[in-house]
Formats: structure tokens, C-alpha cells, sequence
């Protein structure tokens, strides 16, 4: 055996890549009846060499091309399916994308080949889960045939080849998964997913490429695992969709991050992950675990609609959580003109970001809300969406937050870590005054109102719109819908978006088909007031805050935190009441969550203080009962 292949045959047993002239790539493409279209095997074949050959003059790779058209084909779609799906693979609650370059399907319109190989192959996967398990077992069969080094796959195919390699991790073991413009880490297919995208612990890496212009309903992976690279793949191609797979393959980022590790012989490397850990290294950074972000809006474009006590909130919680032991530095604030959509989503962001087990994070917001009546796939009003109401808030699902921007952010952290949403806000209420009081809701404008009414003929009355429910399997009884969506009917929750899309059934067998995990992360959300009803501002002397805020840090302060999120809300409610105002906080969250003790949210610090200082004081007391005694 020349020497080449034996120092080869020995870095691939001691678990490095092998030399490129011996590697084997599976490449599995995304949409577009391509087992029809062969042109794209070329373009991709030159493209991965002549990434790995730019390290590597001798790179040689053999590949191999997955087909699995053929269980589209078979399989029947309606465009009313179409349209639901790309309906739900929004965040936005508005086709765009694929949806808008090739017409919305809407109605009983025929589907165009177009549509069919593109918009359909998405919604067949969304919708079919024998389509979708049929597709993977053929990348399955794929990989144990051809036993690869590399699998790269775009768009439909990352998530053909994520889901073989999560139901069978075995599969993946030393291998490198590249995914490019994929739609692993939109909300909608997390759902499809078991609501949670899980580390593949046996690959050797897997690199995910991203371009924040990709339009083809693509998002970031929040995922914390030593093995996953998520890699900036930016690139801006005018009238277009930003998907094309060659752009992704013939990045630079993806040259540097992906082919180079890839291509460098063994000898040289130690490896892949060696080389991964160098590059990790070199951007250490100081990790701040424990951080908060708080909103408030007093000065709303419309004079109309201004409020007194929202940045009084705001300094008044920022007060809270550092005398619980939260750093200064790591609370960010964003008032007034400010807080735009945008500007929230992006500091929300940063809140969540790098988060794991131990750490906490708060998200306080202070101003109005309201409920946003949305349309579905048919172009009907089939829900009603809580909302906090930004700056730049117009009635549209894009100048707003709602709960599909959180589940985004929030579905993907460790079970471990601590989310923690305050919002002193209402969801239904209107402008009206009661006496100094301020109700913190908006009503909507006729026009928008006009979408949950229909007119009663018989009794000549306006009358609200029976809704659709999100999930019968999740809503089942009356009882079931009132503790669930609220006594309004809002479909879309604050805090309680995971998994509304997916019939309830189909949720727990993709769970334990996908990982077998818990599901998404559900965040603890404490809230002024139920749906129906109206939170209000309160004037402590000329001092103007939220009234759930004040009573809410006031009682915090009282019980010097030994208490738990479940005993302190009643307390909380009591304290409303007695000021006079008619609403009922609301908690919700995982149960072993609310039953805590407020300590435990403290920063590590501060909870070694506090045992510090309890264990002086008991110290102290035992002290002079000895004293006592002994004289």
C-alpha cells in the first residue's frame, strides 16, 4: 500500500478526515424536480471541488446524488394545502418568498408545474409525514450505500437529510452534515420536528450556511453544540430569491469555515474538530449569562394613544433585578421612539443569545397590546393574535410583536436556563379613562375591527366571528378553549405558541421520532391581566407607573424573595384589588418552573450572598441563645 493511502487509512481510523482524493460527498437537493433537471449535479460537483481544491490542488471527491422526487410525484397536493403551508412557514403570517415569486395559490386554481415542484414540494412535507419519512429513508438508504464523508444538502434536502439523521443518529456517526439555504430553524418545521431542533451529537460537524436574504422561509439555527457552526453565507442577488445553492457553495465563509477543514490532508490537521476548536478559540469572549431587556413606551406617535408610567416601569424593574443581584451591564433598556419592531426583535435577540443551563433571562415590557385579527390561507380572518404594540405599530403583523416572533427566538433554548416574560400590558382593551387611571390597550381602528364581525341579519346586530380553533387536538372542550386561547378567542398566545400547528398526535410521534425529546422550550410568562380585561397605570403621589409593575416589585421587595412565582401572584392580585383595580395577573409556565423560589432566579453571586448572610444570621441568633442560657 503507497504511503499516502496508509497514513490516510490510519487518520480515518484515529477519527480524521480523510485525504480529499479519498473523500466521498452525498449531495441531496432541495426543490424543483431536480432527479429531472441532471444540470445541477455538474454545477455543484465543480463547485465542492473547486472549493476543496483551493487547499488542496489534488482534491479529487467522489460523489454520489440522492433521488426522491419520485414520493412527490405519487403523492396528491391541493392548493389549498399549499397555501396553508406557506402560510405557516411564515413568521410573519404573510406568504412571501416562494409564495410571492410564484403567485399565491389560493382557492380551487390548478397548480402550475412551477408551483407544484417548488411551493408544493414544501407544503407535501409539511403536511404528508409519509412523504416526508418515505424521502428520508431514501437519503438513509443513500448514506449507508455510498458511506459517506461529507453530506451536503440544500433547501428540501436539509431537512430530508436532518430527519434521517435525527430519527437514526447512528447514521451520522463521524460524518460532516453541511445544510444550505434550509428551513430547519423556521418555527413551522421545528413543529414538524417535535417542536425543537436537536444536536446531531454523533456527526463529526455539521456547518449550517446561512443568508439572512434567503427568501425561501430559511432562519438561523440557535443551537448550542460543540459540534454545530452556524456560518454568515450573506449574499444579495437583485429581483431574486437569494437561494441559489452555488452562491452558498462558492462563498467565501464557505471556503474558509467548511472546505478548508475539509480539504487540509490528515497528517496536518489532527482532524476536523481539532481544527473547528482552534478557530473557536481564537473569538473567546466574555460570556454574560445572566441578562435582562426592558421595554417602555410612554411616547406613542399618536398623542391619542400616550401613556405616563412605561419608562417609570422600566428604571422601577431595572432597580429590582440588580438589588436581586443582576449586573448593571447586563441589562439593556430601550425607551419611546426607540422600541420599534425592529429595534426590539434585534435587542431580544441579543437577550437570548448563547443561552444555556443555569443562566436566567428577563424580558419586561410596559406599554400597550392588543389583539390582531390575521388572515389564513384563504385570504379569511381565522384568528386573533396577541400583540405588544411597538412604536412603529400600524395594525400589520410586521410592525408589531407577536407570539411567532418569540417562538423564534425562545422554542430553541436549553430546558435548563431560566425565560422569564413580564408584560404589563392589555390584550383587548380600549382607551378609556377611569378617573387618573390609564388603560394600557388599544382599540382597533372600524377597518380593522370590521375583520372579527359579521352582520346578523336576523337580529340586525354586528356580532363577533366564530374563529377557527389553531388545534382541535389541543382544544378540545369549552373548557379546554377558555384556559388555553383566553375568554377573547386569541388563537395566537404570548408565551404558548409551541406546537399550535401540529395536530397534538402527530406532535408527540415526531418528538420521539426526531430526537425523542421534551418539545420546544416554554418560557415563564407573568402577565397584568387576563385577555378580557384591562391593566391600568397607578399614581403613586405625581408618579406614574404600570399598576401591576408597582404592586408587583412592591410585594417583591416586601418578601425579600422567599417566596415562589406561584405564591407570589395571588399576592399580587390581592394588592390590585385593594387599590381598586379590576384585574387578575395571569402566570403560565412549566409547573416545576413556578414553584422555585425567587432565589434561584438571583445571579450565582448574590445567592452565595444571601446563604452568606442567612447563615450569620442564624449563626448570630444560636449565638445569643447560648449566651442566655449560659448566664
Amino acid at each position: 500500500m503507497p504511503g499516502h493511502q496508509r497514513r490516510a487509512l490510519v487518520a480515518e481510523r484515529e477519527g480524521a478526515m480523510p485525504a480529499t482524493g479519498n473523500l466521498r460527498i452525498l449531495c441531496v437537493h432541495g426543490v424543483g424536480h431536480r432527479d429531472a433537471a441532471l444540470a445541477w449535479r455538474d454545477g455543484w460537483r465543480e463547485d465542492i471541488t473547486a472549493g476543496l481544491a483551493r487547499w488542496n490542488p489534488r482534491a479529487d471527491p467522489e460523489f454520489s446524488f440522492v433521488e426522491y422526487d419520485q414520493f412527490f410525484a405519487a403523492s396528491a397536493i391541493t392548493p389549498a394545502v399549499v397555501a396553508e403551508s406557506l402560510l405557516k412557514l411564515t413568521t410573519s403570517g404573510i406568504a412571501y418568498g416562494i409564495g410571492d415569486a410564484l403567485g399565491r395559490p389560493r382557492g380551487r386554481a390548478p397548480l402550475s408545474e412551477t408551483v407544484r415542484w417548488t411551493a408544493g414540494m414544501v407544503a407535501q412535507w409539511a403536511a404528508d409525514d409519509e412523504v416526508r419519512r418515505s424521502a428520508e429513508r431514501a437519503v438513509a438508504a443513500e448514506i449507508g450505500r455510498f458511506d459517506p464523508h461529507v453530506i451536503c444538502a440544500h433547501s428540501l434536502g436539509s431537512l430530508l437529510g436532518y430527519g434521517a439523521l435525527a430519527a437514526e443518529p447512528a447514521l451520522a456517526r463521524g460524518r460532516v452534515l453541511v445544510t444550505l439555504g434550509s428551513q430547519i430553524g423556521n418555527p413551522f418545521v421545528r413543529s414538524a420536528f417535535g417542536g425543537r431542533i436537536v444536536a446531531i451529537g454523533s456527526a463529526r460537524q455539521w456547518f449550517h450556511l446561512f443568508n439572512r436574504e434567503d427568501g425561501a422561509f430559511t432562519a438561523p439555527i440557535r443551537l448550542a453544540a460543540g459540534n454545530f457552526e452556524q456560518v454568515d453565507a450573506y449574499f444579495d442577488i437583485p429581483g431574486g430569491l437569494d437561494h441559489d445553492a452555488g452562491e452558498y457553495l462558492r462563498h467565501e465563509n464557505t471556503a474558509v469555515r467548511v472546505w478548508q477543514p475539509i480539504a487540509l490532508p490528515a497528517p496536518r490537521t489532527r482532524g476536523l474538530t481539532r481544527t473547528v476548536e482552534v478557530w473557536k478559540s481564537a473569538a473567546v469572549r466574555v460570556r454574560r449569562p445572566h441578562r435582562a431587556l426592558l421595554v417602555g413606551i410612554d411616547e406613542y406617535p399618536d398623542p391619542a394613544n400616550r401613556l405616563e408610567g412605561c419608562v417609570n416601569d422600566v428604571y422601577r424593574m431595572s432597580e429590582v433585578l440588580q438589588e436581586l443581584g443582576l449586573d448593571p451591564a447586563d441589562i439593556r433598556v430601550v425607551l419611546d421612539d426607540r422600541a420599534t419592531t425592529k429595534g426590539v426583535l434585534e435587542r431580544t435577540a441579543w437577550l437570548l443569545d448563547d443561552a444555556r443551563d443555569g443562566d436566567v433571562r428577563v424580558f419586561f415590557y410596559s406599554g400597550h397590546g392588543a389583539q390582531l385579527p390575521d388572515y389564513g390561507a384563504e385570504g379569511e380572518i381565522d384568528h386573533k393574535a396577541e400583540c405588544l404594540v411597538t412604536y412603529d405599530f400600524d395594525w400589520t403583523p410586521e410592525h408589531c410583536i407577536t407570539d411567532d416572533h418569540f417562538v423564534e427566538l425562545y422554542s430553541q433554548l436549553p430546558y435548563g436556563m431560566r425565560f422569564v416574560g413580564i408584560l404589563d400590558c392589555c390584550h383587548s382593551g380600549g382607551m378609556t379613562r377611569d378617573g387618573v387611571a390609564r388603560v394600557r390597550g388599544l382599540n382597533p381602528p372600524d377597518d380593522i375591527r370590521h375583520r372579527s364581525l359579521r352582520w346578523d341579519a336576523s337580529r340586525e346586530m354586528w356580532i363577533p366571528r366564530s374563529l377557527k380553533l389553531a388545534d382541535a387536538n389541543i382544544v378540545r372542550t369549552e373548557a379546554d378553549r377558555r384556559a388555553f386561547l383566553g375568554a377573547e378567542g386569541a388563537t395566537k398566545r404570548l408565551g404558548r405558541g409551541v406546537g399550535l400547528w401540529t395536530d397534538q398526535r402527530h406532535f408527540q410521534r415526531a418528538r420521539a421520532t426526531y430526537g425523542n425529546h421534551k418539545g420546544g422550550y416554554t418560557p415563564i410568562m407573568l402577565q397584568a391581566c387576563r385577555e378580557a380585561e384591562l391593566a391600568s397605570e397607578y399614581r403613586h403621589g405625581v408618579t406614574s407607573y404600570g399598576a401591576f409593575t408597582y404592586s408587583l416589585t412592591t410585594i417583591f421587595r416586601q418578601l425579600r424573595r422567599q417566596t415562589s412565582l406561584q405564591q407570589l401572584l395571588p399576592l399580587v392580585a390581592r394588592r390590585l384589588r385593594e387599590l381598586g383595580y379590576d384585574q387578575q395577573p395571569v402566570l403560565s409556565g412549566p409547573k416545576v418552573q413556578l414553584r422555585r423560589s425567587l432565589l434561584e432566579f438571583a445571579r450565582p453571586g448574590a445567592r452565595r450572598g444571601d446563604s452568606a448572610r442567612s447563615q450569620g444570621a442564624r449563626t448570630s441568633t444560636t449565638a445569643k441563645r447560648r449566651q442566655k442560657k449560659a448566664a
